[in-house]
């Protein structure tokens, strides 16, 4: 009777083992990691309590970008701009973020609702 050898077939269940595990531990890594294709502008846009650091900013027509908008104020934010769509209510010491599709050239008015008077300023998409 010609019986195989015990070390070859748990030498190739350990290779297995080994492979399948380096190929999990590769796609856990693949997932994890920000995808590079998904990266687009960010604007970031500070306020504290009735100031705001910056009233215009120009952006390219059709093209996505992310709004980053800061609290460094003692008291709440709520920024606005009704024509893109976007209201982001932000506590004191706080950060709030979201992405928006490509827009049409135009004007886009934003605002801290809290104080209008004196946080007004525009996106200017060309």
């Amino acid at each position: 009777m010609n019986l195989p050898s015990p070390h070859k077939p748990l030498a190739t269940g350990v290779a297995r083992a080994l492979a399948v595990s380096f190929m999990l531990g590769q796609l856990a890594i693949a997932t994890a990691l920000p995808v590079h294709a998904e990266d687009i502008p960010t604007v970031r846009i500070e306020l504290n309590d009735g100031h705001i650091n910056v009233r215009r900013i120009e952006l390219p027509a059709r093209q996505r970008f992310r709004v980053e908008v800061v609290n460094q104020g003692k008291t709440p934010a709520e920024f606005e701009s009704l024509p893109l769509g976007l209201e982001l209510v932000v506590a004191p010491g706080g950060t709030r973020t979201r992405a928006l599709p490509g827009k049409s050239a135009g004007t886009y008015p934003y605002y801290d609702e809290f104080h209008m008077e004196t946080t007004r300023g525009e996106f200017v998409i060309k």
